[in-house]
């Protein structure tokens, strides 16, 4: 079966000094200080530490080829989004790390598709390397938080954005940063294991309850892990869209429930029987294999919980492993395969 995991991170080897590069500091740098091995540092504070394979393209199709993977979508890791930084400076950036990006994806077309960023604190600004990532750099769409700043999606502000991804046919992965509520839960990893899911839900909700999905109907985005908290709590959502609409039905009366189908989530659940809901709420076709690779709160072997459904059929498996991310980017099979 064809595999295809929309849903993994890539860093440049090496960037400039980006403190000096723009008179302040608050971005990340690479520490190499071992061989196949760096430190993310931001400023003097460790972030994370990532291996050779969150930067070099040889070895992820060594690891692709060992799992079963067949194409990896590669975008940037959400902490080098930069929307709090100086818009002309995220701009800079943002080409940085789309240039090497496609430099990448150029080096093994049939087994990268890629998905750049944007400044989206300056949306001209957005728009403009939107229209270059898909036109210039022939990426299959782009990657974006799960809010920009002080803006939820649904925002006017970021409205534009959208709709030139809609004419440009460009996709959209929504990935949660930034995480709500973290300086109140800083123990325990709780931003990454309570606030990441709530976060994916608040962009869901943000662009149903805004109408954009509504105006957009040719949009094509994808939220990451699953969804976050929103397949569990649609029940809640409708519930809340039924009792209170002079709250939640202020800028759509379409019901929440009646978008189930019109957007994609990937699978990263890392459980059986929520795999299996979410493919019984959304359909097999609107749920992606992603795994988060490289990182360790992703799936380590990317489409194995998919490929040990015994209750799936052959169908159903080769939709989330291939047929729905492959939709989703507006590609072909065959591009990959011939």
């Amino acid at each position: 079966m064809l595999s295809v995991d929309i849903h993994t991170h890539i860093l440049p080897e090496r960037w400039p000094d980006l403190k000096e590069r723009y008179g302040y500091g608050g971005f990340i740098r690479l520490d190499h200080h071992k061989t196949g091995c760096a430190r993310m540092m931001m400023e003097d504070h460790f972030f994370r530490e990532i291996d050779s394979n969150c930067w070099d393209p040889d070895k992820r199709v060594k690891e692709c080829d060992r799992d079963g993977v067949n194409v990896q979508v590669l975008s940037t890791v959400p902490v080098m989004f930069g929307y709090w930084a100086q818009p002309k400076d995220t701009h800079d950036l943002s080409q940085l790390l789309n240039d090497d990006l496609a430099k990448t994806v150029a080096k093994h077309p049939k087994r990268f598709v890629g998905l750049g960023t944007l400044p989206l604190q300056a949306p001209d600004l957005a728009c403009r390397e939107l229209e270059r990532c898909v036109k210039e750099l022939g990426f299959a769409g782009v990657e974006i938080g799960s809010h920009i700043n002080d803006w939820n999606l649904d925002a006017p502000e970021l409205f534009p954005v959208f709709e030139l991804a809609e004419k440009l046919g460009a996709a959209v992965f929504v990935h949660p940063w930034d995480m709500m509520g973290k300086d109140q839960m800083p123990d325990y990893w709780l931003p990454w294991l309570v606030g990441m899911p709530a976060e994916t839900s608040r962009a869901i909700c943000s662009l149903i309850f805004g109408g954009v999905f509504e105006r957009l109907p040719n949009l094509r985005c994808a939220f990451a892990h699953g969804g976050g908290s929103f397949p569990a709590t649609i029940g809640r959502v409708q519930h809340g869209f039924d009792v209170r609409p002079d709250l939640c039905a202020v800028k759509n009366p379409v019901s929440p429930r009646d978008y189930l189908g019109k957007f994609w989530i990937d699978s990263l659940v890392h459980d059986p029987e929520v795999l299996r809901y979410i493919v019984k709420l959304m359909g097999a076709d609107r749920v992606a294999l992603g795994s988060d690779y490289p990182f360790p709160l992703g799936e380590h072997v990317p489409g194995k919980l998919i490929k040990s459904m015994e209750d799936f059929s052959d169908a159903t498996k080769q939709a989330l492993l291939a047929g729905a991310a492959l939709e989703w980017l507006g590609l072909d099979a065959g591009q990959f395969t011939e």
